[in-house]
């Protein structure tokens, strides 16, 4: 049996790696790539957790993360689709270019 200590580890070192990827990253596509590893690193902590305290509560949690996450990666693709359309690169700077 692994330790919960070891899947909170993971999780940190998972959510780290995210957190490194949305800062130094320009490129859209890696930069919510680097998100959703963050919220995998989360999801990982809340099932860690809840396997911990014996309840489903974090995997109900993970469920709605989820969700949450594909409908913002839906959208985050479909900005970047329109960016890439109109400017022909892709860009973290072009995306101030959405404001009016």
């Amino acid at each position: 049996m692994v330790p919960e200590s070891y899947y909170l580890a993971l999780s940190a070192v998972l959510f780290s790696i995210g957190v490194v990827g949305v800062i130094i990253r320009r490129n859209p596509l890696v930069i919510f790539m680097s998100i959703e590893l963050m919220l995998n690193a989360a999801n990982l902590a809340f099932v860690a957790f809840g396997h911990r305290l014996g309840s489903n509560d974090g995997q109900a949690v993970v469920f709605f993360v989820m969700a949450v996450a594909a409908a913002e990666v839906a959208v985050g693709l479909a900005i970047i689709v329109a960016i890439f359309r109109l400017r022909r690169r892709l860009s973290v700077d072009d995306l101030s270019l959405m404001r009016w």
